[in-house]
């Protein structure tokens, strides 16, 4: 899912969950054994609360809290039973029957199998323009209904009385059971997506919940919103807190002083932070499991279209110099699916990758070796010089980023490319995205299950996330193959040459995988993190001395 620029969302070291506890004192107006409010934090303000329509880590921070679907992902990554009782597999991997438990949403009406239905019909109707309908293929006739070929009705999903859920695939999809824990699988009540029209998803009160908690007090634009214990939640008998707060705080300084003062129980820390902070009580870094990088508009802009321009840009960066910037443990990225995700015979997928990909994204800059393939570029376009906006996100280290970027870019390649920036609120930047409205934009991506096919899937042609309209035939049909394929060795042949593929093209730029350095208070227990997401149905607070 994309990301804003240290949101304090993702994985471990190896990409699972982490129980994030530690030990140690805080602050007294932290540590009374009652408290039942968690104050939290985030780096940018909520896009939508519209399951269909969200891409994002913020919007599915607070949806993966809200509401609940099939499974959730427990510590570890491991499914937890949700919604779903039961499930079974037919022999051939295609039909899976799933026993629901009764439950209800927030406004008191049943949930049932139904609302899982209506859900995942309205996510891959092309009407709808959900940008994660892709994840459906290889559900019977998701393929078709989004290219509008085929009505909505005939999606291989069904309701067999009001908890009995059957789903039907075309083929064997080897991380279906992952999917079943992301939020765009979860179930969406029909009366409300009716009842509130336009305006479902864009406020807390146009929506209903199923999850742990409610939103409350998120007006569609405010930086400060709650959620409060639903008490309709089929088993609120485990959820400990009352109420969690939530801020936008878009300065780590800032935040860091609010954790100092007792009014936030985490904040993300900036690269000074880092290094003083190391050895408080409570300092934690959290691996996203995401990679941030160039997104180059290849579909508006001729020069980036060219490919030993977007090399060239490439070479002149010096990500050491960035991730020491941008402070917590973050490190220079040379592929696009960070390494840890998955392991292929014991080894790392991204060691599969050729060592030719690499020398494009250098740790440190290699201006001359830049410098030759822009005088390639220009005199293939016939210009003796070009300029180029960079579009990121207005925190701080979305700022850092441009800034460095725009440093580097400029130093190497004397007055022949010059570079603007401009920084902008996230669901604003995040709307320019979508729409192609700009040149290069920096992005970030978090997996949304653990596998590779959930980075490279972004980049085949028809893909809605596909925002600056890089496309490659073979790729496409390596990306198509690796789904279609029973064989595990050929997928990950198929998944590691589609990679190179792009990597060798320089499709887009890796910049960093990034990691958080972070402060949560020691008396705060219980929280799980995953893959660009929080998890507090379990979490609390104790006392400390």
């Amino acid at each position: 899912m994309k990301i804003s620029k240290f949101l304090g969302v993702g994985a471990t070291a190896a990409l699972s969950a982490m129980m994030l506890a530690a030990c140690g004192s805080s602050s007294s107006s932290s540590t009374k054994s009652t408290r039942k409010t968690l104050n939290w934090t985030v780096a940018s303000e909520i896009p939508t609360m519209d399951l269909s329509k969200a891409t994002d880590s913020t919007s599915f921070n607070q949806i993966s809290n809200t509401m609940e679907g099939l499974y959730r992902l427990g510590k570890n990554s491991k499914l937890e039973k949700g919604l779903a009782t039961s499930e079974k597999v037919s022999k051939d991997g295609k039909t899976y029957t799933y026993t629901l438990r009764k439950s209800k949403w927030s406004d008191g009406t049943e949930v049932t199998a139904k609302d899982f239905v209506y859900s995942w019909r309205r996510t891959v109707n092309p009407k709808t323009a959900s940008q994660y309908s892709y994840l459906f293929s290889g559900i019977k006739n998701a393929d078709a209904i989004i290219a509008g070929k085929k009505s909505v009705s005939s999606l291989g999903i069904k309701a067999v009385g009001k908890y009995k859920l059957v789903v039907t695939l075309e083929r064997r999809i080897p991380y279906f059971d992952k999917l079943m824990g992301f939020a765009v699988f979860f179930p969406q009540s029909e009366k409300a997506v009716k009842k509130y029209g336009s305006k479902y998803g864009t406020a807390s009160k146009y929506m209903v919940y199923n999850g742990p908690f409610v939103q409350k007090g998120w007006t569609g634009s405010n930086l400060s919103w709650t959620m409060v214990k639903n008490k309709y939640y089929w088993d609120k008998k485990s959820v400990k807190l009352n109420k969690i707060t939530w801020s936008v705080q878009k300065t780590p300084s800032t935040s860091y002083n609010l954790y100092q003062s007792g009014k936030l129980d985490y904040t993300s820390l900036d690269s000074s932070e880092t290094k003083q902070l190391k050895s408080t009580k409570g300092y934690t870094t959290l691996n996203q499991g995401a990679t941030f990088y160039m997104q180059f508009n290849i579909a508006k802009n001729k020069y980036l279209a060219n490919a030993n321009i977007r090399k060239a840009l490439s070479l002149a960066i010096n990500r050491k110099g960035l991730v020491s910037s941008l402070g917590g443990n973050n490190v220079a990225a040379n592929t696009l699916t960070p390494p840890g995700l998955t392991e292929v015979n014991g080894k790392d997928y991204t060691k599969l990758l050729s060592s030719s990909a690499e020398s494009y994204y250098p740790s440190s800059s290699k201006k001359s070796e830049a410098m030759k393939y822009l005088k390639k570029g220009l005199k293939e376009l016939g210009v003796s010089k070009f300029s180029f906006k960079i579009l990121a996100d207005d925190t701080d280290s979305g700022k850092k980023t441009a800034e460095l970027l725009q440093s580097n870019i400029e130093s190497a390649f004397n007055g022949k490319v010059s570079v603007t920036v401009q920084n902008l609120p996230f669901k604003t930047r995040l709307s320019r995205s979508t729409s192609g409205n700009f040149d290069v934009v920096i992005s970030g991506w978090s997996a949304d299950f653990a596998d590779p096919i959930s980075f490279l899937d972004l980049f085949t042609s028809t893909n809605s996330e596909n925002n600056g309209k890089w496309k490659n035939s073979t790729y496409d049909k390596l990306i198509a193959d690796s789904k279609t394929t029973s064989s595990t060795s050929k997928r990950w042949s198929d998944l590691t040459k589609a990679e190179n593929i792009l990597l060798n093209n320089t499709g887009i730029s890796p910049l960093y995988y990034s990691t958080t350095a972070s402060l949560i208070r020691p008396s705060v227990k219980g929280v799980i993190q995953n893959r660009g997401t929080w998890n507090f149905k379990n979490a609390y607070i104790t006392s400390s001395k």
